[in-house]
């Protein structure tokens, strides 16, 4: 956000991420960034809260994060030469105004070996992000063979979005 121009502070809200087992996996993340924004609205003087939450969809399956590194190597496994969604829900409130939206990005795979995926979760430890993998890592940039939609979304914030609806829909100034 701030190579957008945005001047921010980061706080993390103390909530669980979990969701409604009924809930359909293309809702998730817009759930679960909105569930992070209301943490805020309680303490909301005159800012922006802009609240995000990504998950990885693979054959209509989320990916969470992983718990530990046996799930890590599964999930990778599971990823390796298969195409899979990445959905980043996004929301964006104020006292007087709540938007909420979602992104997806269509992420292909190349087929990985065992000792590049140990390789990765021993050194880079990817237990805090969904589907086990960052595209900005190493991983990244020896697996990933194709991305159909935003790059920043597979990093998890599509920032093309959020700075149109925050200076659509928030009237921020478009002067940077």
């Amino acid at each position: 956000m701030k190579e957008a121009g945005f001047d921010f502070t980061v706080e993390k809200p103390d909530v669980e991420e979990n969701f409604p087992g009924e809930l359909p996996v293309e809702q998730v993340a817009k759930y679960l960034a909105e569930k992070k924004a209301e943490y805020f609205r309680l303490d909301m003087k005159n800012e922006i809260v802009v609240t995000a939450d990504t998950v990885v969809i693979l054959k209509g399956s989320i990916m969470n994060k992983p718990v530990d590194r046996n799930e890590a190597i599964a999930m990778l496994n599971a990823l390796s030469g298969n195409t899979h969604h990445v959905m980043t829900g996004v929301c964006i409130m104020s006292k007087e105004k709540e938007i909420s939206f979602d992104d997806t990005t269509e992420v292909t795979f190349q087929p990985l070996t065992s000792s590049e995926i140990e390789f990765y979760v021993d050194n880079y430890k990817p237990y805090d992000k969904a589907g086990a993998y960052g595209a900005q890592d190493w991983i990244g940039m020896v697996a990933i063979k194709k991305i159909t939609g935003s790059y920043f979304n597979v990093m998890g914030l599509p920032i093309h979005l959020v700075y149109q609806y925050l200076h659509k829909d928030f009237l921020l100034s478009k002067e940077i």
